[in-house]
């Protein structure tokens, strides 16, 4: 283990910094979180006061220009991402964006080109990526061991009509295909280990807010196929069923999964209806926000590769606009 740890500034004062990520990665082995800005310096300095973190700064520019901090954390509001991450970038900071990296996948390769310029690494924040659950259900499938994978299947849903919450402001990149359908895109993706080639899609729009709040695509893997449905006005559920020609994956909490109880998937060779024929694999209790914040660390410290680079975050990117084309033009369109 490296003798200093890598020095972590906080973009921002989100829900999901404060509550989930920062109190996280302040476990870990690698990370330190040694500063946090808001645009409102009262509120910074309540956030750094509630988490004990040493700097607030009542500016984003004024936390960039530290030349202490190694990196920044960026869980601004979705529009905000590519810009902030470019400045954080070009400030010569390494950068763990939040999901959706971008609002497109030319927004996303502009991210590219400075991460080539600067020389900085930049990543998304897929933090299921790094989780053993998911690692797992890889090996299984790569492996063969339940034959060939042909389907998967995913819901992601919760209920929020709060107008004023940023997941339902659609000009700032509000709705439910990038809040969480950004998930079982990628997490096929990570499966099939390849891209769609096409995607057909419905979207529900809510009459208010105008954000997508009821969506459904069909990714074709060709071949393969994955479906999924996303809704932000829905019961709270996820669920993702992998099925393969000689058994099945079924990852019980495939998203949100707890940091405070082991988690668990099951392996069902379908002898029996019902699931009775499954055999469960339980994974340590562990926090997949601390898993991703040392891997991160760990990709500057070594100069490795960031858990999830800026070409798999293209890569979804350029089948969330699919899904958002297909929904509009009711074809199949091309990834």
């Amino acid at each position: 283990m490296p003798a200093t740890k890598v020095r972590w500034g906080v973009l921002g004062v989100a829900n999901i910094a404060m509550k989930k990520v920062i109190p996280a990665m302040q476990r870990s082995e690698r990370c330190e979180i040694v500063a946090i800005a808001s645009r409102d310096p009262e509120r910074a300095r309540q956030a750094a006061k509630q988490l004990q973190i040493p700097k607030p700064f009542g500016s984003y520019e004024e936390m960039l220009a530290d030349s202490s901090l190694d990196a920044i954390y960026n869980p601004l509001p979705n529009h905000l991402h590519v810009p902030w991450s470019i400045k954080a970038a070009e400030a010569g900071k390494h950068v763990l964006c939040e999901k959706p990296l971008a609002l497109s996948a030319q927004e996303a390769g502009r991210l590219i080109e400075v991460r080539d310029k600067t020389r900085v690494k930049i990543g998304e924040a897929f933090m299921v990526r790094t989780h053993p659950q998911w690692l797992r259900a890889r090996e299984l499938v790569c492996s063969g061991a339940i034959g060939e994978l042909r389907a998967i299947v995913s819901v992601f849903s919760y209920f929020n009509r709060d107008p004023k919450n940023v997941r339902n402001v659609a000009s700032i990149g509000g709705g439910g295909i990038y809040d969480i359908g950004c998930y079982p895109i990628t997490m096929a993706r990570f499966l099939f280990e390849r891209e769609p080639v096409r995607v057909a899609a419905m979207v529900e729009r809510d009459p208010e807010m105008h954000t997508d709040r009821l969506s459904s695509a069909l990714l074709d893997f060709d071949p393969g196929q994955a479906i999924f449905t996303c809704s932000t006005q829905l019961v709270p559920f996820q669920r993702m069923q992998v099925l393969d020609t000689k058994g099945r994956i079924d990852i019980e909490i495939p998203y949100n999964i707890p940091p405070d109880r082991p988690s668990r998937i099951f392996i069902d060779d379908g002898s029996q209806l019902g699931g009775l024929s499954a055999r469960a694999e339980e994974f340590a209790t562990v926090d997949q926000y601390t898993i991703q914040g040392d891997a991160f660390s760990k990709a500057i410290q070594e100069d490795g590769e960031v858990p999830v680079p800026l070409e798999n975050a293209l890569g979804n990117m350029k089948v969330i606009d699919a899904v958002f084309r297909a929904a509009e033009s009711g074809i199949w369109e091309r990834v």
